[in-house]
């Protein structure tokens, strides 16, 4: 729907502040930062990971003790929906080299690096390959290729100062100095990046950066680097099979303890199918459809967390799952469009983050948690600067008209295409009027812990992407996610190719651990015990029978 009378008032009151915004811009004026020693103040008071009550600690597992989000836990301290005494390992359905469990950005990066290096594989992913975060993903890249004035040295610096210098040196290491290859790669498979005449890629700031090494592709970037990572999948059917609709919900080991395959469930026939592998890649993404502390998320369907699930079953540990990612700039407005990510590229373009006065009150360009906690405290009673929206919340103005202003009409229009078009969709023009805009569940900042192969404590188990943690610490900067998926992905491909020239002869699959888990989980004790992996959202009525998958329904074993 397009914005009330009562908005269209309240948007009268930036318009009249927008002329003088713009002329400091053209300055160089920018709205002074949150000084250092003042942003933990801001985080304490307002960010969501620092609510009294949010965290729980986990009871069960390689991790006991580690105080994470709630929803999160509620998976952990649950029983598989499988039961083991009813699957037969005695009959393999696929067996394979690699199983990559996932068909985001890191899992495709993945099955195409291992399958050039003498591996078949196979891709199992919940929805069709390519429903994923990564495909949701707006903004750009980061990437020091630029000699001039930048280098992984300052992009190094940066990773480790957005991630409040708790990340792993190792991991941040790795990240910054793969990224230049990585864009290479991307180029040479087809990807089409944002690129001046000449045929140099464009490239901008993003929050807590301190060089322009964003490359972007419009404000689809992530959509594109997708459909090259999809396409080259495809193109390599002789050694990658892709297997859709097929989430796994168990993970298999040897009797020596190596990963050696998964339990997936057909989710039209519900079969469930055994695969053998002689390496696991878990590449399952995030969980931001656990909605945790009841906010919107930028998430894809299927982002419900069976990665962290199954890996801790089979006793992978947990790092860095304290803090969750809270994107500053979701629509808010229109209702139907809720969650949906504005990508920090229209800050980094040059669009204000102002009050129900036409006010600037942060820094665009702030660490993304710190801008999101600095959004959250204007609409709190505290302030009470939000403007509110007809379904009864709060949000605050991303002025997106500054950019034509300062760039030249047509600039909206066409770095950022996807959002024009569905804007226009209810009758809003984001060249012309605002963007009312609130914090939403975006990332994972923690996952399961790996080193910089991408190797797990379980042998022949390897992790990347999301599902991963260690890399961003406890805050991710904008554009590196999707190096992160490919970067990693990469890697991962690579150390399990060579994990299964090596493995020698496999002991027989096991589900064993599964079962000891769930004597643990027994211990608990729970009312109602829940199922895990959810493997997809429950938004059922609850007056209605739960929906299959669910946290609630096993599923029939055929």
């Amino acid at each position: 729907m397009p914005y009330t009378a009562e908005l269209k008032k309240l948007i009268k009151t930036v318009e009249s502040t927008r002329a003088v915004r713009v002329e400091r811009k053209k300055r160089g004026e920018e709205f002074p930062a949150i000084p250092v020693d003042q942003r933990s103040d801001i985080l304490q008071k307002f960010h969501p990971d620092y609510r009294e009550g949010n965290r729980k600690e986990i009871r069960v597992g390689p991790s006991k003790g580690y105080a994470i989000s709630k929803e999160i836990v509620t998976l952990l301290e649950a029983k598989s929906r499988v039961d083991p005494a009813k699957i037969d390992l005695s009959e393999v359905d696929i067996e394979t080299d690699i199983l990559v469990l996932g068909g985001g950005g890191a899992g495709n990066a993945a099955a195409i690096i291992a399958s050039e290096r003498g591996a078949k594989v196979l891709v199992a992913t919940k929805l069709r390959n390519g429903d994923a975060n990564t495909m949701m993903a707006e903004g750009g890249i980061q990437g020091a290729d630029k000699t001039w004035k930048d280098s992984p040295y300052y992009h190094y610096l940066d990773v480790l100062g957005g991630g409040h210098f708790s990340n792993n040196p190792e991991l941040v290491y790795t990240l910054v100095t793969e990224a230049p290859k990585v864009l290479s790669w991307l180029e040479k498979l087809g990807t089409m990046f944002t690129k001046y005449p000449d045929g140099t890629m464009r490239s901008l700031h993003g929050g807590g950066t301190c060089r322009k090494r964003m490359h972007y592709a419009g404000d689809i970037t992530g959509a594109e680097i997708m459909r090259t990572l999809r396409d080259e999948t495809r193109n390599k059917r002789d050694k990658i099979t892709v297997l859709e609709f097929a989430p796994a919900v168990e993970l298999l080991l040897d009797t020596d303890g190596r990963c050696a395959g998964a339990v997936l469930y057909n989710l039209e026939t519900e079969e469930y199918i055994i695969v053998k592998a002689k390496a696991v890649v878990i590449a399952t993404g995030g969980s931001g459809r656990l909605h945790i502390q009841n906010f919107m998320t930028t998430n894809h369907y299927g982002a419900t967390g069976d990665g962290l699930v199954l890996a801790y079953r089979a006793g992978v540990p947990l790092c860095f799952l304290h803090t969750v990612q809270y994107h500053p700039t979701g629509a808010v407005f229109p209702e139907q469009a809720e969650g949906l990510l504005i990508t920090e590229k229209v800050r980094g373009a040059g669009a204000n983050v102002v009050n129900i006065h036409g006010e600037q009150f942060v820094f665009e360009r702030e660490p993304r948690d710190v801008e999101a906690a600095a959004i959250i405290r204007e609409c709190s009673e505290e302030r009470g600067n939000g403007v509110p929206t007809p379904t009864g919340k709060f949000g605050v103005w991303l002025d997106s008209p500054m950019i034509d202003m300062l760039e030249g009409e047509g600039t909206i229009k066409r770095e950022f295409p996807g959002k024009t078009i569905l804007f226009n969709r209810y009758g809003i023009d984001i060249s012309r009027d605002p963007m009312l805009i609130y914090p939403t569940l975006h990332y994972q900042n923690g996952g399961l812990e790996i080193n910089s192969d991408c190797e797990t404590n379980i042998p022949g188990l390897f992790a990347a992407g999301e599902v991963a943690g260690g890399i961003h610490g406890e805050n991710r900067l904008m554009g590196n996610s999707l190096l992160d998926v490919c970067v990693f992905g990469r890697i991962a491909g690579k150390t399990a190719a060579n994990y299964v020239k090596n493995i020698g002869k496999q002991g027989k699959l096991s589900i064993d651990h599964v079962k000891k888990y769930n004597k643990e989980v027994a211990t608990l004790k729970q009312a109602d015990t829940p199922v895990s992996p959810m493997v997809l959202p429950d938004y059922s009525n609850p007056d209605v029978r739960k929906r299959q998958l669910t946290s609630n329904y096993v599923g029939t074993i055929r």
